[in-house]
């Protein structure tokens, strides 16, 4: 993925906060990229791609089930993260006690911070008006009929219809009755059909097969920029999630939309998102219809957008029962602004489970495809969602894929994915079955693997020399590497300086610990000299990545309060409904730190929040933390 990505770090708790009215991980280039720009830059996909490790539907579970299965979950340390930039006395704190407490904006290609302000209309997407002395929308629709539909428009009966009858047959009539329709139920589109000399206008869900069996044709001025950018809000879902909610009410292909980035799901989050030929005004319908998405500052353009063409993303935060004092919390933030932070992968770059991604990664570099599937569907400790329980069960027994896919109600998860490839192309053709599962989610476990060797590269970098250049240090002179000499180090700072993913494409450091690449990779049966793969999907070309990095923007503040369900943010949504800002009662009985910063792509937030509190960010040791203070 292509930006700065939070994560989920402590157990889901609920929270109900719905808008009223109720990774990009790309192929390998054949050229080494810097990493910072876009490459490897975030987390596997969830919900729509599937989480890589068996997440088959969406759905939090509840706090006791989540947390035994993350007994047996990774920490930082079996992911190469261990150091610290600063000597800071770290302190404890509540990451995500809220979905609300992580708030990612965008920041566009043009250095703006996005922001949803504006759910207006441009004007020259607005429809003529009718002359006045045409009946209104809600007179063309009897009670029965907006009952239909209504149940219709709410996916109740998909495939479905709704025939309206119109007495007065005439064009002008029916064309009202039409744009009533569209208009009052988003998501459902009109046809005009006769039958036996009488004329019915027929509603069907724009998710339904006959929608897509009979695509409309709609005008589309020519001075009219042919994309429609917009600013999507969402809260408590992911992107793709997102894109395909609206996908389904406005009939269209996911890939018709596009965006710089994607964006965590346990968070408030505001982006930019283009769409061919839809009009500023069907989008605005929609905001009558969607939880927790609303859709505003339409504008149209000549472009979509591109993955990774974004600078960065803004992000407030809210750190909860903190036990820092306002020193400590001041030093540990002066420390962040001014040196920055390690910027380590974060966790959620090596998946929730018991078998962690970059150990599949592993094994389909090494070509050793058993291990691969064995990987994927054995059984494995800690709990899991019964289905997904039942089938690796039924797989452990039986090794039949077609027995073992009965067992799932959700074939869309990677578990279901490689199933129906092994049914199809047999078990002695793991590669080819194993070709089913999305290509970006295949690429997410070896880059999964790239990921946890920079990090333990990184973290016996800093050990060593600590923080400064030296001589064998690389830094980027244009997009090629260079290796610093002892004179050229004195002129050089650590924010300089990058180190490599491991590829074929790459250079190393020349003091030990580019050796150190070549014995861990050895280690795990791999060649350094030869990460070309028989399939070309698993060649890796390597990239540089930053090793130190200094956030933006930085600012913070320590609050009290007293309701621990009450938002400490005020999001965009709040302020266009004008709802009151916050209050915070200085003399409250909980301590919080909301910070802001901005990151630029490729950078995990969390790896910043690590910094400062200096504790461990992995589910495992959030769970833990989380269900302390919750009992």
């Amino acid at each position: 993925m292509a930006e700065s990505e939070p994560v989920t770090v402590v157990v889901p708790v609920g929270e109900k906060r719905g808008c009223p009215e109720d990774e990009k991980d790309d192929a390998p280039s054949k050229k080494p990229k810097f990493e910072s720009d876009h490459e490897n830059g975030g987390p596997p996909q969830q919900d729509e791609m599937g989480e890589p490790e068996g997440e088959a539907s969406d759905g939090e579970e509840d706090g006791d089930t989540f947390a035994d299965m993350m007994k047996h979950g990774l920490t930082e340390l079996d992911v190469g993260i261990l150091k610290y930039v600063s000597d800071h006395e770290g302190f404890s704190g509540v990451l995500k006690e809220r979905y609300s407490d992580f708030v990612v904006h965008e920041i566009n290609k043009n250095g703006k911070i996005v922001h949803l302000d504006d759910l207006s209309v441009p004007a020259e997407a607005e429809e003529a008006q009718e002359p006045e002395q045409q009946p209104k929308e809600c007179d063309l629709l009897t009670e029965e009929q907006k009952k239909q539909l209504g149940e219709l428009q709410l996916f109740r009966n998909k495939e479905g219809n709704v025939s309206i009858e119109v007495l007065d047959d005439s064009k002008e009539k029916r064309t009202l009755v039409h744009k009533a329709i569209k208009n009052q139920f988003p998501g459902l589109e009109t046809k005009t059909e006769e039958r036996e000399g009488r004329k019915f206008i027929v509603a069907y869900h724009a998710a339904g097969k006959k929608a897509l069996a009979a695509p409309r044709k709609h005008f589309w001025p020519k001075n009219r920029g042919s994309f429609c950018h917009f600013v999507l809000y969402k809260e408590n879902k992911d992107t793709m999630d997102a894109i395909n909610v609206l996908s389904k009410f406005l009939r269209l292909r996911p890939n018709m939309f596009s965006y710089m980035g994607t964006k965590d799901k346990r968070a408030i989050t505001v982006q930019e998102i283009a769409v061919l030929k839809i009009t500023a005004e069907r989008l605005a319908h929609l905001n009558k219809c969607l939880m927790n998405l609303k859709l505003g500052n339409f504008c149209y353009k000549n472009h979509p957008l591109k993955l990774g063409e974004l600078q960065g993303n803004h992000f407030t935060v809210v750190i909860r029962n903190i036990t820092g004092t306002d020193e400590q919390v001041d030093q540990a933030m002066t420390s962040l602004k001014q040196t920055g932070f390690i910027n380590y992968y974060g966790m959620q770059r090596f998946g929730t489970t018991a078998v962690p991604t970059h150990h599949v990664g592993r094994a389909i570099l090494k070509n050793d495809w058993n291990e691969v599937m064995d990987l994927i569907l054995k059984p494995r400790p800690g709990a899991e969602k019964e289905f997904l329980v039942r089938c690796r069960e039924e797989w452990a027994k039986t090794q039949d894929p077609e027995a073992a896919l009965k067992k799932l109600p959700n074939k869309r998860c990677v578990e279901g994915q490689l199933l129906r490839g092994l049914s199809m192309y047999g078990k002695k053709n793991i590669v080819t079955a194993f070709g089913l599962i999305p290509r970006n989610n295949r690429l997410m476990y070896i880059h999964s693997y790239q990921s946890r060797v920079w990090n333990t590269m990184v973290s016996r970098r800093i050990e060593a020399f600590g923080l400064k250049a030296v001589k064998g240090d690389l830094v980027l002179k244009g997009t090629t590497a260079h290796v610093l000499s002892a004179e050229e180090a004195e002129s050089y700072s650590i924010h300089d300086i990058v180190m490599p993913l491991p590829g074929f494409d790459v250079i190393y450091p020349t003091h030990h610990i580019g050796e150190g690449y070549r014995e861990l990779l050895t280690a795990d049966r791999l060649d350094i000299d030869n990460m070309r793969h028989k399939v070309k999907d698993y060649s890796l070309a390597g990239a540089y990545r930053r090793v130190i990095i200094r956030p933006t923007d930085v600012s913070w503040e320590v609050i009290n309060y007293d309701d621990p369900r009450v938002s400490l943010v005020h999001s965009d949504f709040e302020k266009l409904e004008n709802k009151p800002a916050p209050v915070f009662n200085k003399e409250g009985k909980y301590r919080a730190l909301r910070m802001e910063f901005s990151l630029p792509p490729s950078t995990y937030a969390t790896m910043a929040i690590r910094e400062v509190l200096k504790l461990d960010t992995s589910i495992k040791k959030q769970t833990q933390l989380n269900t302390t203070w919750f009992n």
